[in-house]
Formats: C-alpha cells, structure tokens, sequence
C-alpha cells in the first residue's frame, strides 16, 4: 500500500448527499478479478446522465481528491468502490461523515477519508471550482491557497497505517521475526505438529 503524508492537488467538488456504493461503482462491474480499470465505471451513471458533469471536466482529470456530501460511501459493503476511487486516482475523501463500512474499506485501501464540519466543506467545495486544496495527515490539516486551515480527528491506528503505508499483510510484516521465533520453536518442541508446513523441524 502506497504511504499517505501529503495529499495535494486539484479536488473534484461532488457535495451530492447520500452517495452510495452502487453510484459510486455499478453492480455490473463487480465481476471483475481485477483492480485495474474500475475508474472507468465510477459515477457511471452520473456520467451518463449529465455530459457536462465535473468527474469528465478536464480541469479534475487525475486530481487526487474528491470533495463529497454527507454520509458518503452508504450502501452496500463492496470493497469495489474504493477500488474504483483509487483507480480513478482518488487518495482522499472530504466529507462531513462517512459510511462506516465505506471508511473502513478506504483505509484498508490506502484512501483518506477526512470528515469536517458541513460549514468547512462548503468552503473547499468552493475553492476545489478554481484551486488545489492539501491534506497533511500528518498536521491533521486541511489549507487553501486563501489561507483557510480546517484541522481533522483521525483514529491513531489509521494514522500510522496510512503514513507508513501499512495494509493487513504489511502490518503482519512488521512482526516476522517474532512468528518466524515462534514457528521454530514450535517446531522445536512439537515437531508432529510443523510437519508439511513448512517449518524446519
């Protein structure tokens, strides 16, 4: 998983309410195995149905934020819609709150969800319109070129995973050495039980 420090750019402004997983990524493509080219079915629908809309404007092609409604990413639990944002380049969600489920698969993606204050929000809904935003995770901090700073709560945990770009298998990582000392002595002390797993008995 790729670390998050910094996120800066330009922000697509889509303060729509409400926006679920299905918008977000169509049933239809969840039949793929694979991760790559899901960006192309995001907001789908939106797409289709207003030819002017900001996800095709070439201003926000590749910006690496998206500024959203309240209790974006509800629904359904598919992992596909923060697939389909980071195939997108999407590496970090405003909003003033999220679906748990969708926050969760976020971060397990290496995504950014940053909640604020709908007040906050409508701002850099404002300001994404003309000028990039940036989001320093480590400060905590969401600015402007206008000299707004609009400060965010984020879980420890998350925090650490997202800056040293730590997924599942990279945290499991950290502790090798320790499972590595337990395998040997497991095998050590109940070589029946290491047999074909692996580990020198």
């Amino acid at each position: 998983m790729a670390k998050v420090s910094t996120v800066e750019g330009r922000a697509i402004p889509y303060g729509r309410k409400n926006i679920d997983t299905d918008l977000i990524i169509p049933a239809h493509w969840l039949k793929t195995v694979s991760r790559e080219g899901l960006g192309q079915g995001a907001f789908e629908a939106v797409r289709a149905d207003n030819p002017d809309n900001v996800f095709d404007q070439p201003q926000f092609a590749g910006a690496p934020i998206l500024v959203a409604g309240d209790n974006f990413g509800c629904g359904s639990s598919r992992e596909h819609a923060a697939w389909a944002l980071l195939d997108m380049g999407i590496r970090a969600v405003v909003a003033p709150s999220f679906s748990d489920i969708f926050a969760g698969n976020a971060f397990k993606n290496g995504i950014l969800t940053v909640a604020l204050p709908q007040e906050a929000v409508d701002r850099l809904l404002e300001v994404a319109q003309t000028d990039p935003i940036t989001i320093d995770l480590e400060a905590q901090s969401v600015t402007t070129p206008f000299q707004d700073r609009f400060t965010f709560e984020i879980d420890p945990f998350r925090k650490h995973c997202l800056v040293e770009g730590l997924d599942e298998v990279g945290l499991t990582l950290t502790r090798e050495d320790a499972i590595s000392r337990y395998e040997n002595r497991l095998a050590a002390d109940k070589p029946w039980l290491a047999r074909g797993t692996g580990v020198a008995a």
